[in-house]
């Protein structure tokens, strides 16, 4: 077994918040979601998730794509590559941080 010394300060601060946890671990598994789909799936309220969309998205974590379908508006929200690659690497420090479980 491979032992490396867990340093919680490598863990990535934009991504261990319980909502934007949720986020990216949501779109992990997923194309892409709408901004109703997250708050479902996540619980939070409209101004909390668009909040913490934005920090991703300026993190480069995810992408944000705005349209309109027939006459409403919709968000959806995609894991970039780096968002893919943070997101994985905050698998790695977590598994770590258990003793590789």
């Amino acid at each position: 077994m491979n032992e490396q010394r867990f340093d919680a300060a490598a863990l990535d601060d934009v991504i261990h918040s319980k909502l934007r946890l949720g986020i990216m671990a949501y779109l992990s598994g997923v194309e892409s979601a709408t901004f109703g789909e997250l708050k479902e799936r996540t619980g939070a309220t409209d101004g909390n998730l668009s909040v913490s969309l934005r920090k991703l998205e300026e993190t480069g974590y995810i992408a944000i794509d705005k349209r309109f379908v027939g006459r409403r508006p919709q968000t959806r929200a995609s894991l970039t590559d780096a968002g893919r690659s943070a997101w994985l690497a905050y698998l790695d420090q977590m598994r770590n941080l258990l003793g590789g479980a």
